[in-house]
């Protein structure tokens, strides 16, 4: 008799022992299959791709979960594609507004080219009024440009491009106005072409759009610096002066729309704040950035950084 209840104890046991390591697997099974749902996931997610989650299993409940982690990438896809719907139609209207601003400013503006020109009135209201109409209109243009770029309306083909010509013809540019106003411009531009692959025309105008920003807020300093720095990777354009610099407050948004430093010394060349915002845009566009470093009553150095194209040269 106790050798029958021992039998059926140990037979308890087996089964017991038996169900325990097929559970076992179950349950490490359907830890394995949910580690790999969620470093998919992880990835998805770190690497912002319109991947699923994809992985087969038996279990109903690992399935449920696979299919509401891909309800979920769906609704942040969509939210992604709607965000960026909305950015395109908004920079669109902002571009087609500034287009409409043009139009009547350069009817005013003509009308009182001819009131001056006429002597109608008194003739300095006139010119300040028109002195206000002009920057209007350059930063209504400034943010036609500006708004174009970001909406991929703007013709953009890129090409072999000798930086070392820019460079001289940029600052050249400049030469005789810093001259005149006694301020020391330093240039080193290697002899040889440092070529890149971009564009012309947004070279021109970063570098224009830098030296400007230069002669704007380092009139003081009455130095300019533009050097053309080779490397094996990387090429730099590096505008210097020598003003009042850039504390670190204002430095965090120099590259922000509308941002302006209200201490400009030159009154001449008053910003708007789109200047460097779109300089670095078109940088950005190009695969390239611009840079600020700054020591407030020293100097204040702008970098623009292109990749070398060495198989171009």
């Amino acid at each position: 008799m106790n050798g029958m209840i021992i039998g059926i104890l140990a037979a308890i046991c087996i089964l017991l022992a038996a169900v325990s390591v097929r559970e076992n697997r179950k349950y490490k099974a359907l830890e394995d299959n949910v580690k790999k749902v969620a470093s998919q996931m992880e990835r998805i997610l770190d690497e912002d791709t319109d991947e699923k989650v994809m992985e087969f299993t038996g279990s109903r409940e690992v399935a449920g979960l696979i299919m509401q982690a891909n309800r979920m990438l769906n609704d942040r896809q969509r939210m992604k594609a709607e965000y960026k719907r909305a950015g395109i139609e908004a920079k669109r209207m902002l571009s087609n507004i500034s287009h409409d601003i043009k139009t009547p400013l350069t009817v005013i503006l003509g009308y009182l080219e001819i009131l001056i020109m006429n002597g109608a009135g008194e003739t300095a209201t006139l010119l300040k009024i028109q002195k206000k109409a002009s920057q209007l209109m350059e930063l209504v243009e400034e943010f036609f440009t500006l708004s174009k770029i970001e909406a991929g309306d703007m013709d953009f083909g890129l090409s072999k491009i000798s930086l070392s010509e820019i460079c001289r013809q940029s600052i050249a540019d400049f030469y005789s106005i810093l001259t005149e106003r006694g301020t020391q411009v330093e240039i080193e531009i290697p002899e040889r072409d440092i070529y890149v692959y971009g564009n012309e025309d947004a070279i021109r105008r970063i570098l224009f759009n830098l030296i400007t920003n230069a002669i704007r807020y380092g009139l003081d300093g009455k130095y300019l610096g533009i050097f053309l720095i080779p490397g094996e990777e990387e090429v730099e354009i590096r505008v210097r002066d020598k003003g009042k610099g850039i504390d670190k407050e204002n430095a965090a948004h120099v590259f922000d729309r509308l941002y302006t430093m209200e201490d400009s010394r030159n009154k001449e060349m008053h910003g708007n704040g789109l200047g460097l915002s779109i300089a670095r845009t078109l940088a950005g566009r190009m695969g390239g950035d611009i840079t600020l470093d700054s020591v407030p009553g020293q100097e204040t150095v702008f970098t623009l950084k292109m990749k070398r194209h060495h198989y171009l040269q």
